[in-house]
């Protein structure tokens, strides 16, 4: 009987081996399903009827779901209706997710020594929402168009970057999060002609654009206008300050005029 538990115990013990002690990280966005399955769960199915029990628990204490070979599966109370066992695979399929489900799942065999099959860590994360990108300023230097502009995530997160055609430099704020983080992620860049802020965690993404050309373009034509319309103004007042002078020392309204259309059209 020994010689048959030995080949057992060797497969169900490096099986747990291979199971990371923090667990597989698994991000999932609030209100979605998730399935965790058993990498090795041919050991376990194939023997199972020689073992007690096996079980998905959460963070270490809390049963989610026990199965006995060929007697019965038990859902606990709390999971009913939010957790499903598939017992062809003794995957755990969880169902419509809130942020107090993140932690630590479990499955774990329960025979004369207990052995631990496959360990996830679940981070559930709502869906990040649309940054706000703004220009504040810009200047053209040897034709080369700079932007300055700041990018406005969700919980007052900022980021404010320099930016030209082909790159953008951070100058301010503080970029929230990182690629392994809980945290969402504002960063801003340059793609396609445009500046992009984007607003990102591990479950969704959003972004604001801004095209560069655009931009460019609409400052200088504004300045434009302003220059040409501040220039037709001056000499207005001076075409008027030159007639009403003729006009009252030297000359008659007609041949003031005459002098003055003449002397401006040359």
């Amino acid at each position: 009987m020994a010689t048959l538990h030995f080949p057992i115990a060797i497969l169900l013990t490096l099986l747990h081996q291979a199971v990371s002690s923090s667990g597989t990280p698994v991000f999932v966005e609030k209100g979605q399903d998730v399935r965790l399955d058993v990498q090795g769960y041919m050991t376990v199915k194939n023997n199972l009827k020689r073992l007690n029990r096996f079980q998905w628990r959460f963070n270490t204490s809390d049963n989610v779901v026990t199965y006995t070979h060929e007697i019965e599966t038990q859902v606990t109370p709390k999971y009913q209706g939010r957790a499903e066992f598939i017992d062809g695979n003794f995957s755990l399929l969880l169902k419509n997710l809130k942020e107090g489900d993140s932690g630590c799942y479990t499955a774990a065999v329960r025979a004369e020594k207990n052995q631990d099959v496959a360990k996830y860590q679940i981070s559930v994360q709502e869906r990040v929402e649309p940054p706000v990108l703004t220009v504040d300023s810009n200047s053209t230097i040897n034709a080369i168009c700079n932007v300055t502009v700041t990018c406005r995530g969700q919980k007052t997160s900022v980021v404010t970057s320099l930016c030209n055609s082909r790159i953008c430099s951070q100058v301010g704020g503080e970029s929230r999060g990182a690629e392994t983080s809980t945290v969402p992620l504002l960063s801003v860049y340059v793609a396609g002609g445009s500046i992009i802020c984007n607003h990102s965690n591990q479950v969704s993404w959003a972004s604001d654009t801004k095209e560069i050309e655009t931009i460019c373009v609409s400052k200088s034509g504004k300045t434009c206008t302003r220059s040409t319309m501040f220039l037709n103004k001056m000499m207005y007042i001076i075409y008027k300050y030159i007639y009403n002078l003729l006009h009252t020392f030297f000359l008659t309204p007609k041949s003031t005029h005459y002098i003055l259309t003449r002397k401006w059209s040359n």
